[in-house]
């Protein structure tokens, strides 16, 4: 990610975390479905964990967690949270995080359509997985919103309200993952927010 991207969520970090969840049903729902397709022996790799509450959540479930961020100050937010043992945050890029490799499973929630060069990144995922490993992700579709709201997003980064962000559609998203050399076994959205793609997808060879 950029300089430019860092500082502005260093900048919106206490903002951040003040924000309460727009929806509480829609995420309670999707920590459900990647809860269900974690193991107790699984080391999983978090991408752009910002201040830490899915790690928080999830981590106790599996045999570690490393959650990465490159904003240090969503992570000193997240160090002041009751972090679980197996949980560890890193401050790393989405593109140099894949240290302790490979792991059973990398999650990046919101993310994707973040990073300045997705296929890299998703390459870099898919050798960091084990065989049969799997990238749960979630991500913003801008491409498929509404012609007035998409024009907003161009004008809201002017005034540094919005960070660098790819405006993807969704089969462009379910593209560059199947080129990545994934198979996709789940592909869905949560609450009210059709426009944000949670999929889950596999890396070819036995779990």
């Amino acid at each position: 990610m950029t300089a430019t991207g860092q500082a502005f969520w260093n900048r919106i970090a206490d903002r951040y975390a003040a924000r309460p969840i727009k929806d509480v049903a829609a995420y309670e729902e999707m920590l459900a479905e990647v809860g269900a397709r974690l193991r107790p022996r699984d080391r999983v790799l978090e991408l752009g964990c910002g201040t830490g509450g899915t790690a928080i959540r999830l981590g106790p479930q599996v045999a570690e967690w490393i959650a990465t961020d490159f904003s240090d100050r969503m992570l000193q937010i997240a160090r002041t949270k009751a972090v679980p043992p197996n949980v560890r945050f890193v401050l790393a890029e989405a593109g140099t995080a894949f240290d302790g490799a490979p792991f059973d499973a990398i999650c990046a929630f919101n993310l994707l359509h973040l990073v300045p060069d997705m296929p890299a990144t998703l390459a870099q995922v898919h050798a960091a997985l084990r065989p049969g490993g799997r990238l749960i992700s979630k991500t913003w579709c801008f491409a498929d919103l509404r012609r007035t709201l998409r024009l907003l997003f161009p004008l809201l980064r002017v005034f540094g309200l919005f960070p660098p962000a790819t405006s993807l559609s969704e089969p462009q998203l379910r593209q560059a993952i199947l080129a990545a050399g994934f198979t996709i076994e789940t592909q869905r959205s949560f609450g009210r927010s059709p426009q944000s793609h949670f999929i889950v997808a596999r890396k070819p060879g036995p779990p």
